[in-house]
């Protein structure tokens, strides 16, 4: 599939003040604004705890309806979002580089992910979510089946770096479950979360089914968590935490995809071109502003200083721009807070001894929120940007002496989400991928390869979240399980005038008959 490249772009700002009438909110308006000139992209109205109340209700009488139609039926709906994703997608990329700043290359990655994660799920959600016959506890006379069931309403919260792609990711299967949504869209990026409502409300999604709220966590998050019957969540750990401890007191299940410090290994037979280039794509994708970004690279000492000239080589060719169109290499950070914080660990670092290899400096005259791709060695322990995830275009470079250091290394810190190993042969890096405390691991790429393998679960390890989006488990999650298991005779007690004993004797020898014939 070609990208739209054709054509002046759009007006993003009037489908932003089309899509933000949407909303209904009796809280305080909220003003985000554009990362490439600082101009509002739309007037929101906020939310209340009353109004979060209200569109629960709304989703769960809408949700009545949708749960009871044919799985096969919701499909066919949520299907056809494939279609017009791609179809409308010069709309997609120009609202995501006017929310996000991301370079538009990077906001085409979303709609082709949102598009595979629709087909996917549609093609495979009738599948899994039908009923499955279980052998029983004696074949022939006892017969068991499992059906699944949707939760209810299932509260998403979605952070602003990809509105487009992790909003489709949990709401789609959520959907497809059976299950109604009430979704806490980021403040920045809201009216891309309503554009694509809207385009599942063209592709026959009942209106009301998916309700789209914003406002600050501290005033709707405990309704929003309170009403939930299953959360999925992705953002920082720290908030994390506080959601699972309250999804914990409600004994409701949830999803949580948290932070990353991902490191991308370079062993002493990588290919060192095809390296350099990858880990380009790995930090600076969304100028870094990516769970799954690599921020720590780390290489066999034998290819260190001629990876580092290629790789810096490359960093130096990047090409930064405002644009709407193809040009660009790296867009903008999105926020005045994530600048800050970018500039922050650099300075914290430099101030206590890395060294400066690239970049280094904010970009204001290319935009407000432009930071050059960043390289820095020497980081150690005690600075921020060691183990703190940065979520920026900053990364820092160190050598290795061999595999078991390389680990050592790559599993230091508290995250645990992705990684990245280069190697000529497919069995070393295998072997030591294994090693990684990584939920996923990428083999001579950067971390594409999982992610968009929808047929494989994709979560967390330690500090990085848990639960799974993506394979039969992302859909599945959205589901309650219950067993049916029917006896077809009494089978398990004595029958009338039978003592306890031979009936005993009986189902002992049962037993050891079901035992060599391979049953139960």
């Amino acid at each position: 599939m070609r990208p739209q490249t054709s054509g002046p772009p759009h007006q993003p700002s009037a489908t932003a003040d089309r899509l933000a009438v949407l909303l209904k909110g009796d809280g305080p308006r909220l003003v985000p604004r554009a990362p490439f000139t600082l101009d509002v992209i739309a007037r929101l109205p906020g939310a209340t705890p009353d109004d979060v109340s209200r569109a629960y209700d709304q989703a769960r009488a809408a949700g009545r309806t949708w749960a009871a139609r044919d799985v096969r039926d919701r499909a066919r709906v949520l299907g056809r979002l494939h279609d017009l994703l791609l179809d409308r997608q010069r709309e997609a990329l120009d609202l995501l580089q006017w929310e996000t700043g991301k370079a538009r290359t990077h906001a085409f990655e979303e709609v082709v992910d949102a598009a595979g994660v629709c087909h996917y799920y549609a093609r495979r959600a009738p599948a899994l979510l039908g009923p499955r016959r279980r052998r029983g506890a004696l074949p022939l006379l006892t017969r068991l089946r499992e059906l699944r069931h949707p939760k209810g309403v299932v509260a998403v919260v979605t952070p602003w770096n990809y509105p487009l792609s992790l909003g489709v990711t949990d709401v789609v299967p959520a959907l497809l479950a059976g299950n109604a949504v009430v979704h806490k869209a980021d403040t920045q990026t809201a009216c891309t979360t309503l554009w694509v409502r809207e385009l599942c409300l063209e592709a026959g999604l009942p209106d009301g089914l998916w309700q789209v709220v914003v406002g600050e966590p501290e005033d709707i998050g405990p309704t929003l968590l309170d009403r939930a019957d299953h959360l999925a969540f992705t953002g920082s750990t720290a908030v994390g935490r506080l959601l699972a401890r309250r999804a914990a007191d409600r004994l409701i299940g949830c999803m949580l995809e948290l932070g990353g410090k991902n490191p991308l290994l370079v062993l002493a037979d990588a290919d060192v071109e095809r390296a350099a280039a990858g880990a380009v794509r790995a930090c600076f994708t969304s100028a870094g502003q990516l769970c799954m970004s690599a921020e720590r690279l780390l290489v066999h000492s034998s290819l260190y200083d001629r990876f580092l000239e290629t790789f810096l080589e490359r960093v130096a060719a990047m090409k930064m721009s405002s644009a709407f169109d193809f040009g660009a290499d790296m867009g903008s950070l999105t926020t005045g807070r994530q600048l800050d914080r970018v500039t922050g660990h650099i300075d914290d670092a430099l101030g206590k001894g890395a060294r400066l290899l690239y970049g280094g400096r904010a970009r204001p005259d290319i935009g407000p929120l432009f930071h050059e791709p960043t390289v820095l060695t020497g980081v150690t322990p005690g600075m921020d940007v060691h183990t703190d995830e940065t979520f920026g275009p900053v990364v820092s470079v160190r050598p290795f002496r061999d595999d078991d250091e390389a680990i050592a290394l790559a599993n230091e810190g508290p995250y645990g989400l992705t990684a990245s190993v280069w190697s000529r042969s497919p069995a070393h890096a295998e072997a030591l991928a294994s090693r990684l405390t990584a939920g996923a691991v990428s083999i001579n790429e950067g971390f594409r390869t999982a992610h968009v393998s929808y047929g494989a679960p994709l979560g967390g390890r330690k500090d990085s979240g848990i639960g799974y989006r993506h394979g039969a488990q992302g859909l599945l999650q959205y589901t309650d399980l219950q067993v049916l298991a029917q006896a077809r005779a009494d089978v398990f007690d004595p029958r009338p005038g039978t003592d306890a004993e031979r009936h005993a004797r009986r189902l002992t020898a049962l037993r050891r008959a079901m035992t060599r014939l391979g049953l139960g």
